[in-house]
């Protein structure tokens, strides 16, 4: 029988078809509601996804890495795409020659391309003024595209180094040294996949924030995670993403680093002090449910 921290890890690895009956909705209106969101996305002009890949050392024992790997723990940021790719391509099936054929398409122009890469150097130059440019440049003429248009921008940021690294070595990468990473750029689907694989080596997708990002300061913010409807109304979710999540908004959107910072210190601090909720409860820590967990890091702001 799974222990609930077991049901609490999983609860958002769900199949569709799983997840719409807990939600008492078909599937088919589940998938709409991920369309609707994509289309939402389009039209608000988000084009960038800012997804943060966070272990705090007090979380370590979490992480399902090698003690010696994620000692100290690390902090790196993905800067994906987010419009643009294989995602937004033309697409079709079809019968061709009495064969069912399905075809989905993969373009990217420059200016997408430089759009994300100045964002991406921009957040470096903020943090540890690394920036690791993913993309498959020995397979895809979009990579080759991309890698040429993130070198131009580089240039522009003389203080900020620049790698170019293979999505497949990129993937083998995170579980073997995360704390190599600043910012990777690259673009949507690698990002897709590589930023829910880094989730899984934080400890838990309880604890990730993101934003996607706008022209100017628009943006939308919420928690990586999706709704945990196994743990619905059962005061077990961990609140912590969502928190954090409005950190970013204030960075972000209304430029008050310092009252976002008051709100990750907070974190960090509840997380020092052995407060956990069940997804990353560790012996000998105090064990909270969702709201008292958001009562505790309020309290702690200053």
């Amino acid at each position: 029988m799974k222990s609930d921290i077991e049901i609490a890890r999983e609860a958002n690895m769900q199949p569709i078809q799983t997840v719409a009956e807990k939600l008492d909705i078909t599937a088919d209106e589940l998938d709409l509601y991920g369309k609707y969101k994509a289309k939402l996305t389009d039209e608000l002009w988000e084009r960038i996804k800012d997804r943060p890949a966070i272990l705090f050392e007090e979380l370590s024992g979490a992480c399902p890495l090698k003690e010696e790997i994620v000692e100290g723990g690390f902090d790196f940021i993905f800067a994906r795409e987010l419009t643009g790719g294989l995602y937004f391509g033309e697409r079709y099936t079809k019968e061709i020659d009495g064969v069912r054929t399905a075809v989905d398409t993969l373009k990217y122009d420059e200016n997408e391309i430089r759009r994300i890469a100045i964002q991406a150097f921009e957040i470096a130059m903020k943090r540890n003024k690394k920036v690791c440019s993913v993309d498959k440049a020995n397979v895809l003429d979009s990579s080759r595209l991309w890698s040429k248009v993130v070198e131009e921008v580089s240039k522009d940021y003389p203080e900020v180094t620049l790698t170019n690294m293979l999505v497949d070595n990129c993937a083998m990468q995170i579980v073997r040294d995360p704390k190599q990473f600043d910012v990777i750029l690259t673009e949507n689907m690698f990002g897709d996949i590589l930023s829910d694989e880094a989730s899984m080596v934080t400890g838990s997708l309880g604890m990730l924030s993101s934003a996607s990002l706008g022209e100017g300061t628009f943006g939308m913010y919420e928690p990586s995670h999706g709704s945990a409807p196994d743990i619905a109304g059962q005061n077990k979710a961990n609140p912590i993403a969502t928190i954090l999540s409005a950190a970013m908004l204030l960075r972000y959107s209304f430029g008050l680093s310092k009252e976002a910072d008051a709100v990750e210190n907070a974190v960090k601090t509840v997380l020092k002090k052995g407060m956990r909720t069940i997804d990353i409860m560790d012996e000998g820590k105090t064990l909270l449910g969702t709201k008292e967990m958001g009562d505790a890091i309020a309290a702690e702001i200053e």
